[in-house]
């Protein structure tokens, strides 16, 4: 089963849509028992970082994270669920985050439309099973405007250029993190979501 996190807020249903269109079936839920036993899990993140920090604390769900991680059990997290990794955000003064990925939250540079709307292209950065026939310089659909600066350079699995050269993937151990949605990226987006179950070892629960 592929546990789908949800805190109060989030892409939840069209994650899960695009979980049964690749064959899985997933449940979506808040419950940190039933997000244990998962074979692998999904956070979608929608929002301010900070607001995502306050509904995961309330729901016993921070920890939760911080144990998948420890754990190194498979984990994808999308957008604000990559953003809330970090150390801290920036977004509406600093707000303390989950400290899994070293590093902080800042805010897209001046000089473009703010928020990043729309496709664009990443920049793999090393080779990883998330990737499996993916070709570089694929384009993804993104919806921020802030990103994630990790201090440890190599955990940045792709980078997309939008006045910065930003973090928009990251992977470690288990762990992929995106700040582009797969779920609203069309075929490339279903091809992740498939190689990251492929990846965690889940197998289908319905037929194709």
């Amino acid at each position: 089963m592929i546990a789908i996190i949800d805190y109060g807020a989030g892409n939840l249903r069209s994650v899960a849509n695009a979980i049964t269109a690749i064959g899985y079936g997933s449940e979506i839920t808040s419950n940190p028992e039933v997000i244990m036993r998962a074979e692998a899990v999904i956070f979608p993140g929608v929002g301010a970082a900070g607001d995502t920090m306050s509904g995961l604390t309330r729901l016993g769900l921070a920890d939760v994270l911080k144990r998948l991680v420890a754990e190194q059990r498979p984990l994808f997290c999308i957008c604000v669920g990559l953003q809330v990794l970090f150390t801290g955000t920036e977004e509406g003064g600093w707000h303390d985050c989950l400290n899994i990925i070293p590093g902080k939250v800042k805010r897209l540079p001046a000089g473009q439309k703010i928020p990043h709307m729309g496709w664009n292209q990443i920049k793999q950065k090393f080779e990883h099973p998330v990737f499996d026939g993916i070709p570089d310089q694929t384009n993804f659909y993104f919806v921020h405007s802030y990103y994630g600066e990790p201090e440890e350079k190599s955990l940045i699995l792709a980078e997309t250029e939008y006045g910065v050269s930003f973090c928009s993937a990251l992977a470690k151990d288990n762990l992929v993190a995106t700040q582009f949605h797969p779920e609203k990226s069309g075929g490339p987006g279903l091809r992740m979501y498939e190689n990251f179950i492929k990846f965690s070892g889940a197998k289908k629960s319905i037929k194709d």
